[in-house]
This record gives C-alpha cells, structure tokens and sequence, in this order.
C-alpha cells in the first residue's frame, strides 16, 4: 500500500513538473531563475528570443551578462545588500529597465522581480518584456501627433492664401506705382545715377516677382498646370544666385556656376522653378556654414533627355538615418520651418515632369542636390 502511494506521488510529481516546464517554455514572456549568487538556473525559450543567448550558454554563469554594463557591474552589490538587510528595491515592483542583447545592443525591457525560499536557499524569479515594439509604436504615434499639430496649423493655409493675396496685392501695388513714378521722373530730369536706376529697376522685378509668387502657390496648391516660358538657362541660374547673394552678409564668393555650351532650350514656370533652385542654393548655403571650406557649386547639363542642375557643397552631408525621410513632408531636423521645402520642390519639379533627387556623394564631402527638368516638354504630368 505504502508502496502504492509513493509511485502515486511520483507521477503526480513527475505531471506537475511537465506541466511547470510547459508553461515555463510556452510562456509569451521571458522568465529568468537566478540564485543567491546571482548564477542563472533557468532561461526559458522567450528569454532566448529576446536576449540572443541559448539557455545552455546562461545557465550555471552571473545574470549580468544580459545587463548593460554599468548596471551589471553593480548588480551583484545590489543582491547582497538585499540580503543582508531585506529592503526591497525592486522585489515584487515593476519596473522598466534596459537589458543587453548578446549582440551588445542595449533596448528597454519591463522586468518584474518574485523570490522563492527552496532547500537550495533563495531564489528570485525574473518576468521580462520585449519594449522595443511598443516603444516603436510609441514613437511613431508621437511623430504622428507631432505631424498632426503641423497639420493643423497648416490646414488654414488655403484660407490664409486668398486674404494674404488680396492684403499684399495693394501694398505691393503702391510700391511699383511710387517706384514706376521715381523713375519716370528720374528719367525726365536726367537726376538719377544710372546705378541707382538699375537697383530700383531690380525692386520693381522683385516686387512683381512677390506677386507673381502669391498667385503661383495658390495655383500650386489648387493644381492648377504651371504656366511655361522659354528661358536662357545660364541668366536664369545666375539670377538664382544673386538673389541668395543679395541676402548673404557673407564678403567672399561661395557659388561658381559651370554650364555646358549649346544646351537646347527650356521651358518651365520661371517663378515655380526659381522657387526651387532657391530653396537648394539657400539649404546649401546655410550647410556650408562654420565649415572650413565653404564652396557651392552648380554644375548644369544635359543628360537623357533632361536638363540637369547639381547642386553641391562642402556641407557635412545629410545624415544616412535622414535619407529615407529626407522628401516628406514635416521630416525636416531645423529648427525653424515646418520642413516643407524639400517636399514642395519635389512636388513642382514632377509637376514639370522631371523630379528632384539626393544624387550620389563621398563620406564626408557634403551633399548633392539633382533638379531634373525635362527638354521640350510639351505637358504637364499631374502628381497628388
């Protein structure tokens, strides 16, 4: 009979620890058993996912080896101290703590601590959860949330367009009518420097460019076609420049310019285009700052059936986790800005059936800026 119960006893021992090992390896967290020396009995097959290591290459070694350094340098303090005076620091707390991958890379971890009394002494029960998909979640909810306040200030643009259109039009009206009037009367007198002339002549084409800029965004954003001229390519590059020029306290030339001879002609949205050249030469400008060598250099060409202008300088580059997110909308790193520049110089470019592209560029040599621009377009290709 006594024999009986004890064979009993056995196998309703031996079903309990199938069912614990069962549960231990099935389990959708990971589980760590460590010792009053902190030596790893169990590591179960969660623990092996999250952290790399097989059980068989933990077991029997210091559980810091799953720790970042500086918190496994102290842990093994941290145990002792416990025991020797029984306050509890992070027994029966949860807590969010960073583990160590056996590829070293650090990534935040939940752990929750239980202890045990066996006839082997004390031991504490590890429940550890992967954070890295819910911190990625977190943070792209935050980006999204960060895009949205963007949004929100940019959705009353459209409305701003119409009443910043009609408030500019009148001031900028008076300011052509009072310069149109000095130089008529200039000109009847023979009393105005012939220097002078020209810069008021260069704000009166600056005041009907601000104008015509108001009218284009609006049309932009309607997606109405861009209204296309024949330009002469080299003026018009050069144009760009001096305008970045003309707002640079900067004494010593940073832009050369290299066309190719007897390029066919162009035709695009002049104001469009020149917003976005603008937009590159001002970025590249503002890249090269506090360098050592502060060059800009636009290379314009032919090549496959487009016009090519390269905008390079001797910037830092962009960096290669920006890449990716480099021609959307509200991805910029400035400060200042809502990060919409790159996007709606892509966005104009493809509009002329071309595109704006990062091209290819050494380590350490800065960036390359392409604005592609078709030869002889007839057409306008329509992007959302």
């Amino acid at each position: 009979m006594k024999q009986g119960t004890t064979e009993n006893n056995e196998r309703q021992s031996t079903v309990s620890e199938a069912r614990l090992a069962s549960v231990f390896d099935t389990a959708a967290d990971g589980i760590v058993v460590i010792n009053e020396r902190c030596k790893v009995l169990a590591f179960n097959k969660a623990c092996e996912e999250i952290f790399g290591y097989t059980a068989g290459e933990l077991i029997g070694n210091n559980v810091k080896k799953i720790m970042p350094n500086d918190f496994a340098a102290a842990h093994d303090g941290y145990v002792q101290r416990y025991l020797d005076t029984g306050e509890k620091k992070i027994i029966g707390i949860g807590r969010e703590v960073r583990g160590r991958h056996k590829d070293g890379t650090e990534f935040p971890v939940e752990l929750s601590v239980g202890e045990a009394s066996t006839p082997e002494g004390r031991q504490f029960i590890g429940i550890l959860r992967d954070l890295r998909s819910r911190k990625s979640v977190e943070g792209r909810l935050a980006r999204a949330q960060a895009q949205l306040v963007h949004m929100t200030r940019i959705s009353a643009m459209d409305e701003m367009g119409a009443a910043i259109a009609h408030e500019l039009n009148q001031p900028l009206t008076a300011i052509l009518l009072y310069l149109q009037s000095v130089t008529r009367k200039a000109g009847a007198q023979d009393t105005l420097d012939p220097m002078m002339l020209s810069v008021i002549e260069k704000a009166m084409n600056e005041a009907e460019r601000a104008g015509d800029i108001i009218q284009r965004m609006r049309q932009m954003v309607e997606r109405k076609e861009p209204e296309r001229e024949q330009i002469e390519i080299e003026a018009f590059a050069k144009g760009c420049i001096e305008l970045i020029e003309l707002g640079s306290d900067e004494c010593r030339p940073v832009f050369s310019v290299s066309i190719e001879p007897q390029l066919p002609p162009l035709a695009l949205d002049p104001v469009q285009i020149r917003q976005v050249l603008v937009n590159l030469l001002r970025n590249a400008r503002e890249a090269i700052v506090g360098r050592q060598s502060q060059n800009v250099k636009v290379d314009i060409g032919l090549k496959d059936g487009f016009i090519e202008f390269r905008v390079s300088d001797t910037g830092p580059g962009v960096p290669a986790e920006m890449m990716p997110e480099l021609f959307k909308a509200f991805s910029g790193k400035k400060q200042k800005g809502l990060g919409l520049g790159l996007a709606i110089s892509r966005s104009i470019a493809q509009n002329h059936g071309g595109d704006l592209m990062l091209g290819p560029s050494a380590p350490g040599l800065g960036a390359t800026f392409i604005l592609k621009l078709p030869v002889g377009a007839k057409g306008d290709r329509n992007v959302p």
